[in-house]
């Protein structure tokens, strides 16, 4: 039971590659709490997940909503061991066609709403000397995919942002890593025209297949585990060697 006493949030959580990872994180005994904007899709998950698992409605490019959940969980839990940033929107939109209220919807998710989680946490997980974050950021920052030029931008800064707070936090007992999953079939990218390039990609990946949920569930419980203490500052592309990292 890797978790066993841990206690987790993960954000977007109620459904898709967040989902994924609560359900299989409670299953080996963390305190998972989902932080999703839906509250009754995030409630609907906890319920479902069982265990442990409650879920707190929360807007993560919004200050006062992120510190609001971290408070709900200082009350209930008393502490705080790993945070998994997934949360994200996904656009679809020609470069031409992009304002800069798209834009700056995109990174106020995508970017700001990582920093904001990561300022709170680590407030949080320094005071036990020991803490695991990971974000997630996306293979499209190596492949600079069409239609998601925001996007790209932010999950970019994902990566870079990750590498630069694993250096802060060190010291603290605290890693700081990053997934970069590939092109993934969730409800999200089926809700876009991002659906119709899973057949090109998966001409493109060195391992045939379309990439589910819980594919990337491994990777990113092992960098939220005891067993990644010597790793931070690190990202794993888990996008079937589309990008071949």
């Amino acid at each position: 039971m890797r978790f066993m006493d841990r206690v987790a949030i993960i954000t977007g959580a109620g459904r898709g590659i967040g989902k994924a990872v609560a359900r299989q994180m409670s299953a080996e005994g963390g305190t998972v709490v989902i932080a999703d904007i839906n509250a009754e899709r995030g409630d609907a998950t906890a319920v479902d997940i069982g265990g442990s698992c409650f879920s707190v409605r929360t807007d993560i490019s919004d200050p006062s909503s992120v510190a609001a959940l971290h408070h709900s969980v200082a009350e209930r839990c008393g502490k705080l061991d790993i945070v998994i940033n997934n949360a994200s929107l996904v656009p679809y939109q020609k470069w031409e066609d992009i304002t800069f209220a798209d834009w700056r919807k995109i990174l106020s998710v995508d970017l700001d709403g990582v920093f904001l989680m990561c300022k709170e946490s680590s407030n949080m997980m320094r005071k036990n000397s020991y803490g695991r974050i990971v974000n997630i950021s996306s293979n499209t920052v190596m492949l600079g995919t069409p239609n998601l030029t925001h996007y790209v931008a932010a999950k970019g800064g994902v990566y870079a942002f990750t590498r630069a707070l694993a250096t802060e936090l060190g010291k603290y007992g605290i890693t700081v890593n990053n997934i970069c999953p590939g092109l993934t079939d969730t409800d999200a990218n089926w809700e876009t025209p991002h659906h119709e390039a899973f057949d090109l990609v998966e001409g493109m990946q060195a391992l045939k297949g379309r990439a589910k949920p819980q594919y990337h569930v491994p990777s990113i419980l092992f960098l939220a585990s005891e067993e990644s203490h010597w790793v931070t500052g690190s990202t794993v592309v888990t996008d079937a060697g589309h990008t071949r990292h």
